[in-house]
């Protein structure tokens, strides 16, 4: 396999977990780290640690990751953007919609390889999920509803946690049933003193018709992270944090009185709970990302399916702030 030279920008929390699978991964050799702050922890390995982006491209790469802070993925993908770098930004895309424009049109105009790390898309729970909805396994889709909450990370200080948590399950709700979003409605609160909301409760209604709830906060000390698909045969819940997948069968309602017999429902009936594998899905996302370089069948989020992400999470802070429903379409 082909030997590619691995940029990464940003070696912070996230960015140590991309250094790790970077260093690791066949095919692929890390051989620069940019971070003004240098390595602090010591996971570059053998990668030179520089202070800028334009020295790591000077040094010769052939694909670049971004795991910054999110206001500065705008400036450090133009700059690889303009050097033909082919790059994964981390999730979200962009502060915005109009800076993630920029970037699609930067990476699509200079025609290289671009994608978005939404790395729920390679959680093997939701990757089964996915393929059993396709299957028709659960027959009609009535709605998707998602739980994704904990404590706050201290990580975060330039976005709230709708542009840090809900874009994941923006992103995966429209990418399992595959329907994009027509209208968002959502309420937010701000208890922490921080600048951005940390609560935010999303319902949604998707292009074909189906319901979508998001509840998402940092407030809690619970950590969840739960998918449910309700429809026509039962439930699918997907918990992405252990990366299980069950599916609890409707039973049927029998009964001779007839008042009751009028109306339709369901009864608790089978649960089944899959044996999956579980690759690690960061390091499933990178040998995607690897083989998209390469030029080889893969799986990437492009980021124009990023910048539709950030557009929804755009579209539900000004839903809850206006105290309306928006029109996704009319909020590009």
């Amino acid at each position: 396999m082909t030997q590619l030279r691995a940029g990464l920008v940003g070696i912070g929390m996230m960015g140590r977990n991309h250094a790790r699978v970077l260093n690791s991964l066949d095919g692929v050799r890390l051989v620069a780290v940019a971070d003004p702050a240098g390595d602090k922890h010591g996971t570059a390995g053998s990668a030179q640690v520089v202070r800028t982006v334009a020295e790591m491209i000077d040094i010769g790469i052939d694909m670049a990751v971004i795991a910054t802070p999110t206001i500065y993925h705008l400036e450090a993908g133009l700059e690889l953007a303009a050097a033909g770098v082919p790059t994964l930004i981390e999730k979200p895309l962009a502060t915005d919609g109009e800076e993630s424009r920029q970037l699609v049109a930067a990476f699509e105009g200079a025609g290289v390889v671009n994608a978005v790390g939404h790395i729920e898309r390679f959680n093997p729970a939701l990757r089964a999920l996915r393929a059993h909805l396709d299957a028709g396994d659960l027959g009609e889709i009535y709605q998707v509803a998602t739980r994704r909450q904990g404590p706050f990370p201290n990580r975060i200080a330039d976005v709230g946690v709708v542009k840090d948590l809900a874009t994941h399950d923006i992103d995966l709700t429209a990418w399992v049933i595959r329907s994009p979003y027509a209208k968002v409605s959502a309420h937010t609160a701000h208890k922490s003193g921080r600048p951005h909301e940390d609560l935010i409760s999303i319902t949604a209604q998707m292009a074909d018709g189906t319901v979508a709830n998001h509840l998402v906060n940092w407030l809690s000390p619970l950590k969840e992270r739960c998918t449910v698909v309700t429809g026509e045969r039962g439930a699918f819940v997907a918990d992405t944090l252990h990366s299980d997948l069950t599916f609890h069968e409707n039973g049927l309602v029998s009964t001779e009185w007839e008042q009751v017999s009028r109306f339709r429902g369901v009864t608790e009936g089978n649960s089944i709970r899959f044996a999956i594998p579980k690759p690690e899905p960061l390091r499933t996302q990178h040998e995607n990302l690897r083989d998209a370089v390469l030029g080889l069948d893969c799986e990437i989020v492009s980021m124009r399916e990023g910048m539709r992400t950030v557009q929804v999470a755009d579209a539900a802070i000004r839903a809850a702030r206006t105290g309306t429903t928006i029109d996704v379409d009319a909020d590009r």
